[in-house]
């Protein structure tokens, strides 16, 4: 009896040790699950935060190209109403010229009216004519016409008038031929031979105004032809007329002929003239459009980066998780190590996101000079810009198909005002451009050495090669030659 009651004291014991144990990992899971939430809310508060960031980010960068969109649209509203107004102008310019050759149109027909008569009178009643009057009436004419008889009656509206450096020049040249008409028309003294004179000199200028009225950008290697075979045919209508005059005759086309050829290349700078602005504003839309290919490109690498970080994200909210949850000491340094690995590389993701969004939005880039030995010669390079990551990426581009080798980098010069750098350095070699016309084709006359001294000049901290690699053309060269290829 006595030995049951003490193992009921013992049993009563262990249940009251047990229970004990109970109560001791009851709390122990309580607190677990506490830490757990307060885990889960550390979490959850730090992608709140991450989410904030991003969000503000967001906000910032739709605000900068809203703006950039902004003062582009106001651009072309006022580029808008200035061409409204030079429409406006030209209209009105154009309604008035109108009117006056209407005017004119009246007056010719009227006075072909009274010709008519005239000439009926003069046939059927030529004794009513007093020759030694119209002698007369021919002296006031010229006098009223002011500038003489041999200056053109009607002045075609040439493209030189728009400009007043080039009037000023065709004004110089006008005057030179109209020196030479002068000297020329005092060598005729019989009135027959002066009236031929005068009048091939009206049709000289008549044919010459006719070629300058039609020239355009596209031929004026025609224009010039036109105005030597103009010269010619007045030799042969005089070699077949009056013999006693063509050798004056001769020697003053002779004389002329560079004065007409040079009225034909200083009406044709009007036209290099906008054509050059024609290339200037090509120029202007193919930086558009290149540097709206950067963004996009730029654009896609950013999302690339954001979907690494979110794949980043994740992986250390896993690891951070399990080193919460565990407790052997071996393990636990090792997901710190994972875990700051993790951070290093996501802060790295963060500083390539943030060159991205520079670049995207500001002049940040490279002004790279590079050279094609094998399809350009020793002599020309290129000196261009990218806003690329990757500056090289743009080298290669230009390496495609379309050129027979690779081209050699001698230089790829970071800046944070890329485009100033460039245009400083177009500026240097300006009177060494190949494509004076098009100035999108980047390509200079020069040699390595200056380009060396030019890029170091700005900035002596430049890595610059001189060596033109040109390793596919050499190779190319040496095959030619173990096959016997000429």
């Amino acid at each position: 009896m006595f030995q049951k009651i003490k193992d009921l004291f013992n049993l009563n014991k262990v249940l009251k040790e047990k229970q004990e144990l109970l109560d001791n990992l009851s709390s122990q899971i309580e607190n677990k699950d506490q830490l757990v939430k307060d885990t889960i809310q550390e979490v959850k508060d730090s992608m709140q935060e991450e989410k904030e960031a991003y969000i503000a980010t967001a906000t910032l960068e739709a605000k900068i190209i809203l703006e950039n969109a902004n003062h582009a649209l106001k651009e072309k509203e006022d580029k808008t109403v200035h061409l409204a107004n030079s429409i406006l102008e030209y209209e009105n310019r154009l309604e008035e010229l109108t009117k006056e050759v209407s005017k004119q149109e009246k007056s010719a027909k009227r006075y072909k009216t009274e010709i008519i008569g005239i000439q009926n009178l003069v046939r059927k009643f030529p004794e009513t004519i007093d020759h030694s009057q119209i002698e007369k009436e021919l002296i006031i004419i010229e006098e009223s016409l002011g500038h003489g008889v041999l200056e053109a009656i009607v002045q075609l509206n040439l493209h030189h008038q728009d400009s007043k450096l080039l009037r000023k020049e065709m004004n110089t040249n006008n005057k030179d031929i109209k020196s030479l008409l002068n000297v020329y028309q005092a060598r005729y003294t019989t009135k027959a031979n002066l009236t031929i004179y005068n009048l091939m000199v009206i049709g000289l200028q008549a044919e010459l105004q006719n070629i300058l009225f039609t020239l355009k950008y596209s031929n004026l290697d025609k224009a010039l032809d036109n105005a030597k075979t103009l010269i010619n045919k007045y030799l042969t209508i005089c070699g077949n007329g009056n013999a006693s005059i063509l050798p004056t005759i001769t020697k003053f086309l002779t004389e002329l002929e560079p004065l007409f050829l040079n009225a034909v290349q200083i009406e044709y700078k009007y036209y290099i003239q906008k054509e050059k602005e024609k290339e200037e504003q090509r120029q202007i839309k193919e930086q558009i459009r290149q540097e709206n290919e950067e963004r996009r490109i730029l654009e896609a690498e950013k999302k690339k980066i954001e979907k690494e970080e979110e794949k980043y994200t994740i992986e250390m909210t896993k690891n951070k998780e399990l080193l919460l949850n565990e407790k052997d000491q071996t393990k636990i340094k090792a997901l710190e190590a994972r875990l700051l690995e993790l951070e290093n590389q996501f802060n790295q993701l963060e500083k390539e996101k943030e060159e991205i969004i520079k670049r995207a939005n500001g002049r940040a880039g490279y002004v790279y000079i590079i050279s094609n030995l094998g399809s350009f010669g020793n002599k020309m390079f290129k000196v261009g810009m990218t806003r690329r990551l990757n500056p090289q990426d743009r080298v290669d581009e230009l390496g495609d198909a379309s050129v027979p080798f690779k081209f050699d980098v001698h230089a790829m010069i970071f800046s944070n005002n890329a485009v100033s750098l460039e245009q400083k350095l177009h500026q240097m070699l300006e009177s060494n451009r190949v494509n004076k016309i098009n100035l999108r084709k980047e390509f200079f006359f020069t040699d390595i050495i200056q380009l060396q001294n030019l890029v170091q000049e700005i900035d002596s901290t430049v890595e610059f090669t001189t060596t033109l690699t040109a390793l596919e053309y050499r190779q190319s060269e040496s095959l030619k030659k173990d096959s016997n290829i000429f």
